[in-house]
């Protein structure tokens, strides 16, 4: 049982770098159709882009669906891992940055700040070309130094 605990968690910290990798190269490459919307916004509720829900959400269900069916469950606790990132990123991306649920309007930590900010340097790029910080749980160091400073400057900054 411990094993597959293991493994989803795994699964999950690896998440980010097929995250990483499928906003690089298929949200802004060719799939950037869906994803437009997204850096460039119309003002609707839903965008194009929540269809990568559904990319992500059917491998997770089907790991865990069959793999449940057929008694594997290394396989359900890929799906596992799958679905606690989704979570993770549906909490992160969707509620945190982009406030699109007015839920935990507050956070403000260290971590929250970077991670805003990455954000932020991310859609400074309204068209697909030149993009940077494609991850969304990982932060780079510079995004880190920059809240920092931040708060050595104004020490009511928490």
């Amino acid at each position: 049982m411990i094993i597959y605990i293991l493994l989803a968690f795994l699964v999950f910290f690896l998440m980010e770098g097929v995250t990483w990798l499928t906003h690089k190269y298929v949200m802004h490459g060719f799939l950037w159709y869906l994803h437009e919307d997204h850096h460039q916004p119309k003002g609707h509720v839903f965008e194009k882009n929540d269809a990568f829900f559904l990319i992500f959400a059917i491998p997770s269900w089907l790991c865990i669906m069959l793999g449940l069916m057929n008694q594997v469950f290394w396989v359900v606790s890929i799906g596992a891992g799958i679905a606690m990132y989704g979570f993770a990123y549906f909490l992160v991306h969707d509620i945190i940055i982009h406030q699109r649920f007015k839920i935990f309007t507050r956070w403000n930590s260290t971590y929250v700040r970077a991670i805003r900010w990455a954000h932020k340097m991310h859609h400074k790029h309204i068209n697909k070309e030149h993009g940077e910080s494609f991850g969304m749980l990982y932060v780079a160091k510079k995004y880190w130094e920059k809240v920092r400073k931040e708060k050595e400057l104004n020490p009511n900054i928490k």
